[in-house]
């Protein structure tokens, strides 16, 4: 047993603060590429800089901002090898989440939950809501991964699920209605419940394969996870 050790029952201060700056880093109000001012920040969020560095730190270590010696802090940018790597790592995980569910005995409680997010799409997509699209969209893969029960796929995804909404903010435009291609995806993902609750594993993972192929080819034209990257003279994702 531990002494001198009491429950924490609030949210920290540095942990308000990271997850504000972790939000704005998603939604494209902080931009890739973005520095970080100090001073403004803490004048901003009416803070001392202790804290305001903490939360920074751990934004850091997540990976979502990057330190330059004797510059500061900037939001990484996101060039084709950052997409490539991002969705071959999402493919991973969503491979053993997957694999771990349609092994499980809870397929159709899990459909159900994924269909939740795909009528949030489709609505979405009638109300021509290109942000709320995008939601519902990483709603139906956090779900599907959260569903798997393993924490630490669920931990590994979470900042992977960030800089993904990173790369849609780029490119919001390609979620807008009638853009060809949004009624595909969500019966790509319409495709995916309907193995899941078959239990066709097979199945499930090639379509989440496929789906995946096609986001990276239209976030980054030219980059592909079968071809093993970007080409080498690289391409600017927006």
């Amino acid at each position: 047993m531990l002494a001198d050790i009491e429950p924490v029952n609030r949210e920290s201060t540095a942990a308000i603060i990271a997850r504000q700056l972790r939000d704005a880093i998603m939604n494209g109000s902080l931009p890739p590429g973005a520095q970080l001012g100090e001073a403004e920040l803490a004048a901003q969020f009416q803070v001392s800089r202790g804290p305001l560095r903490e939360a920074m730190q751990r934004l850091v270590s997540e990976g979502l901002l990057r330190s330059e010696r004797h510059r500061g802090l900037f939001v990484i940018d996101l060039e084709p090898g950052d997409v490539y790597d991002i969705y071959a790592a999402r493919s991973a995980i969503e491979r053993a989440a997957a694999i771990q569910i349609v092994r499980g005995n809870d397929r159709d409680e899990v459909a159900a939950l994924l269909d939740q997010a795909v009528k949030a799409m489709a609505e979405a997509d009638q109300q021509d809501d290109p942000a709320a699209l995008t939601e519902a969209d990483l709603r139906f893969h956090e779900a599907l991964i959260d569903a798997s029960g393993s924490r630490r796929l669920a931990r590994m995804a979470r900042t992977l699920l960030i800089e993904t909404r990173m790369c849609l903010s780029a490119l919001q435009s390609t979620y807008h209605r009638g853009y060809q291609g949004v009624d595909e995806r969500i019966a790509e993902h319409n495709r995916i419940i309907e193995a899941l609750r078959a239990g066709e594993e097979e199945s499930m993972l090639a379509l989440l394969e496929a789906h995946m192929e096609d986001a990276v080819q239209r976030l980054a034209p030219g980059t592909s996870l079968a071809a093993g990257g970007p080409p080498a003279s690289g391409v600017d994702i927006a």
